[in-house]
């Protein structure tokens, strides 16, 4: 890192998404310096979240184009704009696309996590500083995505969605801490609160999903629940953990011989269980609404319920399928824009409660140092969410093995 980058315009690539949809383009942008309470980053490992091809496809909200996508990442402080102290060049870095900004009655509250100045917006390409860009393409502005944009090899974010790390931690795993596994983990053990022994229901298998599984099951949870409508989920063993990394299994099952299913059922059986999921349901298997199915598998409803796809009717099963008297649901997932929860009062009224939240209930700056130093003292394995590795020239690649339901999550090197 050189200090002749400080306060200069960078150039360096980055991936354009142009349009809703179309494949990401690498070209050359111009990173301006950070302003004021802003930190510019180098950025060295990203990875694709979900979230990032919700907003890729603009199927569900309004389209912003052309724009940096990217917010689950890791980096080095290239430099800091004025009045940011708690960061300073040559920081190992986390980004998150939600802030902390120290001041706010959100940020003072010991239950919160929603700062008033920093609550991620998924509408905003702009910095808050001045409402501009700080990304361009031979003068034309290229719109932020929630903050973060790190599919740049730098970009520029407010200090308050920067948290200080380990400088010993190893980014190539602790970038997935900055969005899905704390969302999803978090959902588990600091809102959800499962107690040793109880049962959670899992709604949504991604890498979100298995994280809080891993929540359920690190909580002490006897029965974990994990649902899903992708029949690629169930029968196709196309995860990539660390026990069966020699495995890449894309087949049919139709066509295949009933011993040898049964033997890649297995196979993915054995690898869910590394996250905690201890049954499956696939609603499409049954002719009753999934929460029946639960009821009837838990006598009367799960304790505990964590929804992580973004389907309504997902989260409406997931309130649904929880205990009467004491079961406590969660959302997780992204909805669409005009989506709306429709459940019977009597719901409520039977005492079952409903939650929502964002990141996992973590403070960034405040909280996530604290997960990284759980990782590097063993009490959390990243290591098994990380199915695919490849070069920030393939990104697109990452896209490919989401869509087909092949990957957890897929580590992008920016320097190749």
């Amino acid at each position: 890192m050189s200090s002749k980058t400080v306060g200069q315009v960078i150039k360096c690539r980055a991936a354009i998404a142009w349009e809703a949809g179309k494949p990401l383009v690498i070209e050359e942008v111009e990173v301006a310096p950070p302003q004021a309470g802003e930190v510019r980053l180098r950025i060295l490992y990203t990875s694709l979240c979900h979230s990032d091809v919700y907003f890729w496809e603009a199927k569900g909200q309004t389209p912003l184009f052309p724009r940096i996508l990217g917010h689950e990442a890791a980096g080095i402080v290239e430099s800091v704009g004025e009045g940011v102290t708690h960061l300073k060049p040559g920081d190992q870095a986390l980004p998150v696309f939600t802030g902390e900004c120290g001041d706010c009655p959100h940020c003072h509250s010991e239950e919160s996590n929603l700062c008033d100045l920093l609550r991620i917006n998924t509408e905003r390409g702009v910095m808050l500083n001045d409402n501009k860009s700080r990304f361009s393409i031979k003068g034309q502005p290229i719109h932020h995505f929630v903050g973060t944009s790190t599919f740049s090899e730098y970009t520029v974010v407010h200090a308050g969605c920067v948290a200080k790390i380990n400088p010993d931690a190893p980014l190539d795993k602790v970038c997935i801490l900055s969005c899905g596994f704390c969302t999803g983990f978090g959902a588990t053990v600091n809102v959800a609160k499962p107690k040793p022994g109880s049962s959670v229901a899992i709604f949504g298998l991604g890498a979100v999903g298995l994280a809080a599984a891993e929540g359920a099951r690190i909580s002490g949870a006897s029965k974990i629940i994990g649902v899903d409508l992708f029949p690629s989920r169930f029968e196709l063993g196309t995860f990539f953990l660390s026990s069966i990394k020699c495995f890449k299994i894309v087949v049919n099952i139709n066509s295949m011989p009933i011993l040898l299913w049964k033997t890649f059922l297995m196979i993915f059986l054995f690898a869910a269980k590394k996250f905690g999921v201890t049954d499956f349901i696939n609603p499409k298997d049954h002719d009753k609404p999934v929460q029946q199915v639960i009821a009837e598998m838990t006598n009367g409803g799960v304790d505990r319920a964590v929804e992580c796809s973004g389907s309504i009717q997902a989260m409406i099963s997931a309130f649904e399928s929880v205990h009467d008297g004491w079961g406590v649901a969660v959302l997780v997932g992204l909805s669409k824009k005009d989506d709306a929860f429709k459940t019977h009062p009597m719901n409520f009224l039977n005492e079952r409660t409903l939650k929502g939240t964002i990141y996992g209930n973590y403070k960034p700056r405040t909280d996530l140092p604290n997960v990284v130093e759980k990782y590097m003292k063993g009490e959390l394995e990243l290591e098994k969410f990380i199915t695919h590795k490849i070069p920030f020239s393939e990104i697109n690649k990452a896209f490919d093995y989401m869509l087909k339901g092949e990957s957890i999550r897929c580590i992008i090197k920016m320097d190749e």
